[in-house]
């Protein structure tokens, strides 16, 4: 079983650095996608260089995504309304998962396909995960913020999912499949696309590094992302994120309900863990990373 690791790219050099260098021992191809349009709608420059990774060009297949949706609302009076932003924008990422298709063409059907965004890092090295033999996996990750010991530890992770390619129906289907391993009895999962019985959360599943940016950075993100219509309405600006990243604090309230306008009114502190938690390659790689790192 070959394994093809397949994320979507912005501007995350490091990260994607960090990426290949955890997972390159175990994955046969990495499949980046970029597109020429943010999840907002503005057109960008392509920021990928494979030259950026020459340890690594054989193995990965990038793909540039030079179109916008056909199914977007581009009704001008209605671009502005917070519903038809989030409608577009979900759009534009379900086209990004879908485009990967065109990359696994020569995946044999017991090839694992595995979907992530690029911050979120499984790990094939779990022995939860090698010793399965289940056709669709979950990975439970560790939760951080800003830096690469800053641990959010209200929640963890449900980022990268996985399955055979004889049973991928679609990325954006693999994306949305329910994080959750239902009982052999429940009927309702013979009628679902998102509920399965043979399916395997591994729990020692990674870690997902979520905005490992400065506050500039974090910013442009912000205001790019699928969930820019959220953040244009905090009223956030760069010098609150500098705040919050400086405090250790949680700027975003994964609990609120969706509805609720405090959501980014938050102030959770984040908790410093032990260094032998991360990747090995990042514990071997220290003085690399150390303005990543909470030290």
């Amino acid at each position: 079983m070959k394994i093809y690791d397949c994320t979507t790219f912005y501007t995350e050099h490091m990260m994607l650095d960090v990426r290949l260098n955890i997972l390159n021992e175990f994955v046969h191809k990495f499949i980046v996608v970029e597109s020429l349009y943010s999840h907002s709608g503005k057109e960008k420059k392509l920021n990928f260089d494979i030259n950026n990774y020459p340890k690594f060009k054989d193995k990965i297949t990038y793909l540039v995504i030079d179109k916008e949706p056909n199914d977007i609302i581009k009704v001008q009076a209605e671009l502005n309304k917070p519903e038809i932003k989030r409608h577009n924008s979900l759009k534009r990422i379900e086209l990004s998962y879908n485009y990967m298709l065109n990359a696994i063409k020569d995946a044999s059907s017991d090839d694992l396909i595995v979907l992530n965004e690029n911050d979120e890092i499984h790990n094939l090295n779990s022995k939860q995960f090698k010793n399965s033999d289940k056709d669709i996996f979950i990975f439970k990750q560790l939760f951080f913020y800003y830096k690469f010991n800053l641990l959010y530890d209200l929640m963890p992770w449900f980022g990268s999912k996985a399955c055979k390619k004889k049973y991928l129906k679609s990325f954006s289907w693999l994306r949305n499949i329910k994080n959750k391993k239902y009982p052999f009895w429940r009927i309702d999962t013979s009628f679902s696309d998102l509920k399965y019985t043979n399916l395997e959360i591994i729990n020692d599943g990674g870690w997902h590094f979520t905005n490992v940016k400065n506050s500039k950075e974090l910013y442009i993100k912000m205001k790019n992302f699928g969930h820019h219509d959220e953040f244009d309405l905090s009223g956030l600006k760069i010098k609150d994120i500098e705040e919050r990243i400086n405090n250790k604090q949680v700027f975003y309230n994964h609990f609120a309900d969706k509805k609720n306008q405090n959501k980014w009114d938050y102030d959770y502190k984040l908790k410093k863990i032990d260094m032998d938690l991360l990747p090995d390659y990042i514990q071997k790689n220290l003085s690399k990373y150390k303005e990543w790192l909470d030290i």
